[in-house]
């Protein structure tokens, strides 16, 4: 399966904004669950956003609903987070990941992840 890479993360203060990028190369094109999880320090990790790539439709946790956006664009094999007003704890590790699924039947924030990226760091402060 060919590689997820993050790409965006970095230091901003709070109601500041990031754009996270995941380059995935021949995912976006078929009928995948693609999502971003992010694991925040000495907690468990969350789902935040997920996308069903056949149709778009999207699916946004209730943290962060209002502020973050995931979206696709197939030309470029690029999935996004846009992240706006940011806060103190959505810092966090942000992971990228995908897996296939029958119809988006079993898409959701919290869907079985078969690929992941190697992660990307946010963090939030003043």
């Amino acid at each position: 399966q060919v590689q997820l890479v993050e790409s965006g993360g970095g230091s901003v203060q709070p109601g500041g904004s990031l754009r996270l990028s995941c380059a995935a190369p021949g995912y976006l094109s078929g009928a995948y669950c693609m999502g971003w999880f992010r694991h925040p320090p000495e907690k468990g990790r969350e789902g935040v956003a997920a996308l069903y790539t056949s149709s778009g439709t999207t699916y946004i946790a209730d943290s962060v609903k209002g502020r973050f956006t995931i979206s696709q664009d197939n030309a470029k094999n690029t999935l996004y987070l846009q992240m706006n007003s940011l806060k103190p704890e959505d810092t966090a590790m942000y992971y990228c990941a995908a897996a296939p699924t029958y119809q988006g039947r079993d898409c959701h924030l919290a869907f079985r992840v078969k690929s992941w990226g190697q992660g990307t760091q946010v963090t939030v402060s003043s």
